[in-house]
């Protein structure tokens, strides 16, 4: 589903039009970034988290050249879902 599938699909289930809810879809997008920018967590309750996980510096490979790096330590976002919508997706997707 793409973000368009995804306003699409809110307006005709709320019947608010596409242009409304494309400016929610953005905020909320915008907002979610803007907070992990200042390294502050969104946590959305039977959802799930957008967080910032740290990866450990480690030795990466160059498998053309044959040759040994060391990847920085670094923060990535991530998303961590609820435990009662991992396991609704694990009961129900199949």
């Amino acid at each position: 589903m793409t973000k368009a599938d995804l306003v699409s699909e809110i307006s005709n289930k709320t019947g608010v039009d596409k242009a409304a809810v494309q400016v929610v879809v953005d905020s909320f997008m915008t907002t979610v970034k803007g907070s992990l920018l200042k390294k502050e967590n969104v946590y959305l309750r039977g959802f799930g988290s957008f967080i910032i996980k740290e990866r450990a510096k480690k030795t990466g490979r160059n498998i053309s050249k044959g040759t040994t790096l060391i990847i920085p330590a670094h923060k990535i976002p991530a998303f961590k879902p609820a435990k009662s919508f991992s396991t609704i997706v694990k009961t129900k997707v199949k």
